[in-house]
């Protein structure tokens, strides 16, 4: 019985004594927090570490376009400059492309502003027998025109767009709207701006500030616009500058 009693004792001592080992760590992890900090210092210098590969969409973005695509779109900027090898080029590797592959390299060409060449892709596709009128393709290269001030070829575009019945959505009349104001072209910019009231999409206010505040110089055309946005945004206030400003009287 005895013997049972001393075992106990002994069982219980040693349980005590892990006891103030564990308080003993703990009291030293937070006694010495330099530790925690150098850890995780050391783990965010892993995570900095850039392996040379780029990061984001662009990344994602070349992974998704196939080899033959990728071919294709350095073989038409290395021959962008040669007429003739151009368009060997496209019969013997373009036209051989799959849907998709063609679209891949008409959205990459955008992204890198190769505006000319995109162009010219796009003529390509509309020749194909899978193509049909999209909004959306012309949405993309009419805005990568416009913003790159290749105003010409966008009114070539549009007008190519409303032969099919399309109409294009807010965004692309607001970078179009800006673009031709940019240009110095306000009777273009009036031009779309008629068009985008006779879309069956309701209009929304940011064309209408960008022809507001590109038509300051010109209050006629101005007033117009100024009118119809009053009517159609009743609810919204228009800043109307001191007529000073603009030597008006």
């Amino acid at each position: 019985m005895a013997s049972r009693l001393f075992s106990n004792k002994w069982n219980i001592r040693d349980l005590t004594s892990v006891l103030v080992l564990l308080r003993s760590s703990k009291a030293a992890s937070t006694s010495f927090p330099y530790v925690e900090r150098d850890s995780l210092k050391t783990a965010s210098c892993f995570r900095q570490y850039h392996d040379g590969r780029p990061r984001g969409p662009l990344w994602r973005g070349k992974k998704l376009i196939g080899k033959e695509a990728l071919f294709v779109l350095s073989g038409l900027k290395r021959f962008k400059d040669d007429d003739d090898k151009l368009h060997k080029f496209i019969k013997t590797h373009v036209l051989r492309l799959l849907k998709m592959d063609m679209i891949a390299v008409l959205t990459e060409l955008e992204r890198q502003e190769q505006v000319s060449l995109a162009l010219m892709m796009f003529k390509v596709m509309q020749k194909q027998d899978w193509y049909k009128p999209d909004a959306y393709l012309y949405k993309d290269l009419i805005i990568a025109l416009a913003r790159c001030k290749k105003m010409e070829q966008v009114s070539q575009l549009w007008e190519s767009m409303r032969k099919e019945n399309l109409f294009p959505d807010s965004q692309t009349y607001t970078e179009v709207i800006r673009g031709f104001l940019n240009y110095g072209s306000p009777a273009d910019a009036m031009n779309i701006y008629e068009d985008m009231k006779n879309s069956p999409d309701p209009p929304e206010e940011l064309p209408f500030r960008i022809l507001l505040k590109g038509l300051l110089p010109h209050p006629l055309l101005r007033n117009k616009v100024k009118q119809d946005f009053e009517e159609i945004f009743p609810d919204s206030s228009i800043y109307d500058p001191p007529q000073e400003i603009f030597g008006a009287r």
